[in-house]
This record gives C-alpha cells, sequence and structure tokens, in this order.
C-alpha cells in the first residue's frame, strides 16, 4: 500500500470510528461498510478495528475519569454492576470473535450489515417513544444494568450499536438518562481492553498482517489519534442527545445506511 494511502486511509477510518463510537450509529458497522466498500486494507481487520476503539478509550477517560476513579471508592456498587454488565460481552466476544469477523467478512457482508442496521433504527425509535412518554424513572440499578450488560453483548454485532443498544437497554427498563449515559460510555472501557489484549495475542501468535509493518503501525497510530479526538466531541454531542432522547434522526440514517447495503449487495457492485 502506498504510504500516503495508508495516511488519508488512518485518518478517515480513525475519524469515523470516534465519530461513530458513541453515537448510536454502530461504529464497527461503519469501519466494516468502509474497509468492503472502499477497499480499505491496512491489514487485520479485526485487529485495526480493535486498535482504533481503543483511541476512543482514550477519549472516555479524558471525559469520565473522576467517576472511573470513583468507581474504586465506597460504595462499590457501581463497580460491581460495571464487572456484571461486561461479562456478558466478554463470553461471547472470546467464543464468537472469530466467526463474527468471518460472517462480516464474506461476500453476504453487506447483506448483514443492511439487516444490523435496521435493527439498531428500530431499537432507536422504540427507545425514543418509550422515553418521550414515560414521567418518572429511577436511579440506576442491577435491573438496568443487567439489560444493558446483555445487549452490549449483541452489540458485538458489526451494525447492532454498542452505544445505541445499551442507552435503549437503560432507557426501556426505566432508568435516569443521564446515569443511563455515564453507565454506557463507561461499559466501553472493559470491553476495549479486553478486546485488545485478545486481539495483540492473537497478532503475536499468528500475525495476519498484509503490508509492511511500517504501514501498519503508522496506519494505526494516526487512527487512534483521530478516534480519540474525535470520539471526544462524539461525547460531548451524546450527552446532549440522550438529555433530551432524540434518536429519531439517527434512525432515519441508518435506515439510509441500511437501503444502501441492501442494494448493493442486490446488485453486485461490492465484490
Amino acid at each position: 500500500m502506498d504510504i500516503w494511502n495508508t495516511i488519508w486511509q488512518s485518518i478517515l477510518l480513525g475519524t469515523v470510528q470516534g465519530l461513530t463510537e458513541f453515537l448510536p450509529v454502530s461504529s464497527s458497522g461503519h469501519l466494516t461498510f468502509l474497509q468492503k466498500v472502499l477497499g480499505y486494507d491496512l491489514g487485520g481487520t479485526v485487529f485495526v478495528n480493535v486498535m482504533l476503539h481503543l483511541g476512543t478509550l482514550i477519549a472516555v477517560v479524558a471525559v469520565f475519569w473522576r467517576d472511573i476513579v470513583n468507581l474504586f471508592h465506597r460504595p462499590i456498587k457501581p463497580l460491581l454492576m460495571l464487572i456484571a454488565a461486561t461479562v456478558p460481552a466478554g463470553v461471547v466476544g472470546l467464543l464468537f470473535n472469530d466467526k463474527i469477523d468471518e460472517i462480516f467478512s464474506g461476500a453476504q457482508s453487506l447483506l448483514y450489515l443492511a439487516i444490523c442496521f435496521a435493527a439498531t433504527a428500530t431499537e432507536l425509535l422504540v427507545c425514543e417513544l418509550v422515553a418521550r412518554r414515560r414521567k418518572k424513572t429511577a436511579p440506576l440499578g442491577w435491573r438496568h444494568t443487567v439489560p444493558m450488560g446483555l445487549m452490549q453483548a449483541v452489540a458485538l454485532f458489526p451494525g447492532i450499536s454498542r452505544s445505541g443498544s445499551t442507552i435503549v437497554a437503560g432507557t426501556v427498563t426505566g432508568a435516569r438518562t443521564e446515569d443511563v449515559a455515564k453507565f454506557s460510555f463507561l461499559m466501553s472501557i472493559p470491553v476495549i481492553l479486553g478486546s485488545v489484549a485478545v486481539e495483540t495475542y492473537g497478532v503475536i501468535k499468528e500475525p495476519v498482517f498484509t503490508g509492511s509493518a511500517g504501514e501498519i503501525v503508522l496506519g494505526v497510530t494516526l487512527g487512534v489519534i483521530f478516534a480519540a479526538l474525535t470520539g471526544f466531541f462524539a461525547i460531548k454531542v451524546m450527552l446532549k442527545v440522550i438529555g433530551k432522547a432524540n434518536y429519531k434522526w439517527f434512525a432515519f440514517y441508518l435506515v439510509l445506511l441500511s437501503m444502501t447495503c441492501f442494494w448493493l449487495d442486490a446488485l453486485g457492485v461490492v465484490a
């Protein structure tokens, strides 16, 4: 790959990752879509995607570092809820991560993306309807965080938004929106750290990269930097959106994206 192609592709992928990780539109779905439609290949799709998520992790820590520190102070219930909410995604990731990557890298990946984007759009519309009709909410508790953890596991499929799914679960079960937003962002930390550890070990054990090591390092580094910068911006935007429960425009965008994936697959435009 030409070095300049590596640079601008990495910047684009990092920017897309940062913006879409915290907006309810699925960052992994967008990265898969770009890599499929535009033919981007920085070497090892899953590893590159995970490393880009590391950039958004930096953004989460920058915004919520006080809340992260407070997790380790008494009472420890929030920490225990966070650990429990992480378990489903950890189990599903360890058991099915390779299979998911295989499915969404195959010939029918765009069709699967179309289905998942449509599913995310549907859940966002349901969430807005519930949030606008509910008059009473409760402090975040186990009955909210357990469903949020289960939905985070479902969101391992590209096209299913992690932030969107967890926020939907917390909102539908009746938790306060500000609590749901904060907990959803904090939930990303252990999942990303675990993914980075597993994928790094897998690459060391069995390298699957294409291209030179220098290009890959440069690409990942630029991607992480831009994912962190744009992720910080996206968090600030999403905190305001969640407070107003205004998700219909995200749903409309996802419907258009779903239709695009469907027709590209049906017409065989993308190999």
